[in-house]
Order: C-alpha cells, then sequence, then structure tokens
C-alpha cells in the first residue's frame, strides 16, 4: 500500500493551476496541522505495509519544516513503513532554505520534487510563479548541499510565448544539473483557472471539435494577445514533444513513462504504484484513495475536514475499507461521511480492465498479458482483441513477448488510445 498527504496551501495560486490549493494564514495551517495529525493516528493498527508515501500539495514547503517532521513521526508510529521506502516531498523554489531542507532529511524524506516549470524568467512571470531560475538553481544546490541524492524537477511545456528553442534550452539547463529524474508535462488549460478565463474561447471550441471557427477564433484570439501572451501553435508543441526525450537521451535519461524521464533506477516508485494498481490511502483535504476495487476521495471543504477530524476518535471501519469489499450502499455512505470523505466508487470488473488498460499502458514497458490473466481470469485479447489489432494496424501499438505497449507514435497520440479500452 501506499500513502499519499496533501497539503493544501500555497504562497500564491498560480494562473494554470487547478489543483486543490490556496493561500492561508499561519493559524489555519496550524489548525489543519492538527487535523491531519488525527487523522494519521487514527489509522494506527492498519496491517498493510506501507512501500511509499508522497507528501504533495499545494506546497508542503510553506509549512513550519518541524511540520513535515510530526507527520512522518506520525506516519511512522501509525502505519508499517518498510525499510528503505520512497518519501517524496514537493516543495517550491522561494519556500527552503539549507535549514528547512535539513529537517526534510532528519525526518526521513529522501526525493524531493521541485516545482521549476522553465528555465526562462519570462515564461516564468507569465505563468505567475513566485521564483525565477535563479532562485531555483539556489534551492537545488541547498538540496544537494543537504543530503538529497534523489531529485525530480517539473518541466511544462507549451506555456504562453513558448518557442521549440526556449523549450530545448529549459530542458538542458535542468538536465545539465543532473538531477535523478525531470517530469515533462504539457501545460493543459482547465476549467476555472485565470489561464482558462483568458484562453477559455480557444478551449471550448477545442473540446468542442469546431475546427473552421477554432481557426477564425485563434485569428481573434491572437490579435487580442500579446505575442508573448500567445500559445505555441499545434506544430511548434508537437515538435516540443518529439524534441523531449532526445533531448534528455543526451543528457543520461530514459523515459519510462509518457512524461516522466529518469537516470537507471530514479523511476519514481510511488507514481510507478499509482499506474500497475497498486492500493493507496489518501490522507489530509481532497486526498483520493484506492483499494483495488473501490475508490473514495476526501471532502474539499476545509471546515468539513477540520471538523470531521476534530478529535482522535478511532477509525476501525475506515480501516476495513481496505481489507473487505462487499459493503452495501448504505454501509459505505456511513463509513464515508463518518470520515469527511465523499465521492464512492466501486468499479466492477471491467473497470477494473480498462483502468488496468489504461494506466498501464502510460509506462513506456506498457501492460503483461499474464498480469492481465492473473488478476481477472481472462486472456486480454479475448477481452480486448479487436481495440489492440485496431491500434497494431496503424502502428500505436505492438506486442513485445509477453507485453502489450504503445509506440513511440502511440505514445504521442495516447489518449487516442486509451479512450478506446473504456
Amino acid at each position: 500500500m501506499e500513502l499519499y498527504i496533501h497539503i493544501p496551501f500555497c504562497v500564491k495560486k498560480c494562473g494554470y493551476c487547478d489543483f486543490l490549493s490556496f493561500p492561508a494564514e499561519g493559524k489555519l495551517q496550524k489548525r489543519y496541522v492538527e487535523a491531519l495529525l488525527r487523522e494519521i493516528r487514527s489509522f494506527s493498527g492498519m496491517e498493510q505495509r506501507v512501500s511509499s508515501i508522497y507528501i504533495g500539495g499545494g506546497t508542503p514547503s510553506i509549512l513550519p519544516a518541524e511540520c513535515i517532521g510530526e507527520i512522518l513521526s506520525a506516519v511512522g508510529e501509525s502505519f508499517s513503513v518498510e525499510e528503505g521506502a520512497e518519501i517524496s516531498m514537493e516543495a517550491n523554489p522561494g519556500t527552503v532554505q539549507p535549514g528547512s531542507l535539513s529537517l526534510y532529511r532528519r525526518a526521513g524524506v529522501n526525493r524531493l520534487s521541485l516545482g521549476c516549470q522553465s528555465a526562462d524568467n519570462a515564461e516564468l512571470k507569465r505563468l505567475g510563479r513566485i521564483h525565477s531560475f535563479e532562485e531555483f538553481r539556489e534551492s537545488f544546490a541547498y538540496a544537494r548541499e543537504a543530503g538529497f541524492a534523489n531529485i525530480n524537477v517539473d518541466l511544462m511545456s507549451g506555456l504562453p510565448g513558448q518557442t521549440e528553442d526556449s523549450w530545448e534550452r529549459s530542458l538542458s539547463k535542468i538536465a545539465s544539473l543532473g538531477p535523478e529524474h525531470i517530469s515533462a508535462y504539457s501545460l493543459i488549460i482547465e476549467e476555472g483557472t485565470p489561464f482558462y478565463e483568458k484562453y477559455h474561447a480557444v478551449s471550448g471550441m477545442i473540446a468542442g471539435g469546431e475546427p473552421d471557427r477554432l481557426v477564425q477564433k485563434l485569428e481573434e484570439e491572437r490579435y487580442h494577445l500579446r505575442e508573448e501572451e500567445q500559445l505555441p501553435g499545434e506544430e511548434t508543441e508537437r515538435q516540443m514533444y518529439d524534441r523531449t526525450e532526445e533531448v534528455l537521451t543526451g543528457y543520461g535519461f530514459h523515459r519510462y513513462e509518457i512524461s516522466n524521464y529518469a537516470k537507471k533506477g530514479r523511476e519514481c516508485r510511488h507514481n510507478v504504484g499509482y499506474w500497475t494498481g497498486t492500493p493507496y490511502l489518501g490522507l489530509g483535504l481532497g486526498a483520493s484513495s484506492y483499494t483495488g476495487c473501490l475508490r473514495f476521495r476526501g471532502t474539499d471543504d476545509i471546515g468539513r475536514y477540520l471538523k470531521a477530524h476534530g478529535d482522535p476518535a478511532g477509525n476501525e471501519r475506515m480501516i476495513e475499507l481496505f481489507d473487505r469489499v462487499n459493503f452495501s450502499p448504505d454501509e459505505l455512505r456511513d463509513i464515508l461521511a463518518r470520515d469527511g470523505r465523499e465521492e464512492a466508487e466501486c468499479l466492477g470488473e471491467r473497470d477494473q480492465m480498462a483502468e488496468f488498460m489504461i494506466l498501464g499502458l502510460r509506462l513506456v514497458a506498457g501492460v503483461s498479458s499474464s498480469e492481465f490473466r492473473r488478476r481477472f481470469g481472462q486472456e486480454m485479447m479475448k477481452v480486448y482483441g479487436s481495440t489492440i489489432r485496431k491500434y497494431e494496424d496503424v502502428g500505436l501499438l505492438r506486442e513485445e513477448g509477453d507485453r502489450l505497449i504503445l509506440t513511440r507514435r502511440g505514445l504521442s497520440l495516447s489518449n487516442t488510445v486509451m479512450a478506446d479500452f473504456l
């Protein structure tokens, strides 16, 4: 089993961000950490061993460093954490110092994920980031000095005003620093964000499949937006995508997932667990959990969350969710409501099969037909043969021994392929 711990606070909400995060003053942060500690301790006695822990956000490094120590101490007291477990924490430049980084290491954090997004200061400013590239580089150096030997850096392509050349410069500048892992994502304009308000007409037409009107509207948007605010065109984005693997391979990284690159043996174990169906428990505001046949998530309402975890009452029935699957709807509602959770979904076998295929195909290594047979008692080709053959015929999927994998072109068109497994 894996643990995900959510810290929803940030210094300032970025214009593109749709994660559950918001600025908050110290008093609310303190109340939240106290409630989170009670939630963690309420799981004391869970028998499943924890193979990885991921502290995400938001910006976890916005909390006083001592809080991270308290959180991981409570996890160690309440769960059986495997020796050598991967313990990751997200941090942003401008929120870490040598002293806080040393405290994270002493608390047990052994993998740091630094949000950079771009090595171009003008692009960072347009994104609404709170740091410059120089501040990122300083934070990276601090992390090395504190003893972090496993660092991930986040980068984003398709940014306003970004060119293929500036993207390649960002890749090269980050890779030359020698992190163990790089996550290279494309910007997605999400509804409800300031970026959506700025670019929503174009985004909506793309989703609606209106190419003629889209071209016209794109021209209108370009007329109203300054050149440096315009999003790269489709062809430029495709070139950025194609060049990412080529550039990072030259620095000794290998691609192991659609958007993730690592030095040998430095793949993110926690995320690989997500993609291969390892059960996980989400702790904190809005955190999601998955047991293999049941998915549920915490409330997004911080008032409700604080109330639900306002006392140290036991949580025996929540623990049952990871050991038992046959709950009546009324039982399930009672368990989730009592713990401030909601949006429960029971996955039937067909849904579990689809998830196995969709998540597993994100990995460059693809999915195993023998593992499919072991989990579901059926042959993959019997269930999905027509879909598999369809994409093999056009060169997007191929079989390699026991495994079904996306080709390089298939990885670039993965959303189209994966949708057909639903």
